[in-house]
């Protein structure tokens, strides 16, 4: 299994696919699905590929999600090698997309191919999600392939996702849920004028202020058990002319919370908006949900995940929240438990991304272990 992991894992990033561009790896993944009695499932969303496939009718489902695109590779002279020609240096696998997330990729197919060859009558279904649009927009990936499935009821019971989530060694952390990015585009108005006559104009950022002061000073949740604290920050904010002699007319604030599973959506929207009439501000306020926080508590996947690991590495993984968000959001809408495991993550998006080549066969050995103690 490790040479047959390491070779499919090369042969992903062999292929330049750009977000949003898929450039075939996801046929490659199909092809040999194809082999072990999958269903394959190609469902494509404007410029997006997506592939759906599933073994078996019955439940539990236990779907392996990830993504087929990456970032962009940067400057071409700062890498040490071709980002798409992999190559090994130093037990190290190099290539853009080899921690994010070819590597888990080829761990997915691997694992269940020895998994399938071991256990062919194996209980319930497993199942593939997979999306080119996970490092760009993701509005025709995961969360386009999600809402065909609620449709027609297919849901599922368990879900891994491949996002790399170790931090300093293969085993030490699992994802069970991201917290939530809610953002908001603020313009409060006032009246533009000379700076020598104030009494003609009515300065919006000197309006704005004490309800700056006030959004920052807030504490808008504890957090719980498995997340921070909810966080309120601005991004971005741009008032004037650029004349030292101009009052400006508008003050434009961009902010975004990172919220956990112990604030409403609409809890946090309610008290911003009870700032600002406060302080009975002229403004417009223009909110965009970016992902809902999701959480997955200790149970069956965690479990199961957990002693994967340790049976693998002899490593205690700990559970986190911490990152970005990740398509786990949208997946968890039509899945209770979803967690997030992969490889290191310490050189993703970076120039001269890389992972640990004894670490992509462990990582398929993970996720054989994890299939045997849900599906047996």
């Amino acid at each position: 299994m490790t040479h047959e992991t390491l070779n499919l894992a090369k042969q992903l990033i062999a292929r330049p696919s750009i977000t949003p561009q898929d450039n075939n790896c996801q046929e490659i993944l199909a092809q040999r699905l194809k082999k072990i009695d999958f269903q394959i499932e190609n469902m494509r969303f404007g410029e997006v590929d997506n592939l759906w496939a599933r073994r078996g009718k019955s439940s539990p489902v236990l779907c392996f999600a990830g993504h087929t695109d990456v970032v962009p590779t940067g400057p071409l002279e700062h890498w040490h090698s071709d980002p798409f020609d992999p190559v090994i240096t130093n037990n190290k696998l190099y290539g853009r997309g080899a921690a994010d997330m070819k590597s888990s990729l080829a761990a997915f197919v691997t694992a269940i191919e020895q998994f399938v060859a071991e256990h062919p009558k194996h209980h319930g279904s497993i199942a593939l999600l997979i999306t080119s649009d996970e490092e760009g927009p993701a509005v025709d990936g995961t969360v386009k392939v999600v809402e065909t499935l609620k449709a027609r009821g297919e849901l599922l019971d368990y879900c891994i996702v491949g996002e790399p989530t170790c931090t300093d060694q293969l085993g030490d952390t699992i994802k069970n849920g991201r917290r939530g990015s809610l953002s908001g585009n603020l313009t409060i108005k006032g009246v533009q004028g000379h700076i020598a006559y104030p009494h003609l104009a009515k300065n919006p950022i000197h309006l704005a202020a004490p309800a700056i002061a006030d959004l920052a000073q807030i504490k808008w949740d504890e957090g719980n058990e498995y997340f921070p604290p909810t966080s309120w920050h601005i991004s971005n904010i741009n008032g004037g002319t650029g004349a030292t002699n101009v009052i400006p007319g508008t003050l434009n604030i961009h902010f975004n919370f990172r919220f956990s599973t112990a604030s409403t959506i609409e809890s946090l929207q309610s008290q911003v908006h009870q700032i600002l009439d406060k302080y009975a501000l002229d403004y417009e306020l223009i909110w965009e949900l970016s992902g809902k926080p999701f959480l997955t508590p200790k149970a069956e996947l965690a479990d199961a995940m957990r002693e994967a690991i340790i049976q693998t590495t002899k490593i205690e993984p700990q559970l986190s929240t911490s990152g970005g968000t990740s398509d786990g959001r949208f997946i968890a809408d039509i899945c209770k438990q979803v967690v997030e495991f992969g490889p290191c993550n310490a050189t993703i998006h970076k120039l001269n991304e890389c992972v640990e080549v004894n670490d992509i066969s462990r990582l398929s050995e993970i996720y054989k272990h994890s299939l045997e103690k849900l599906l047996l």
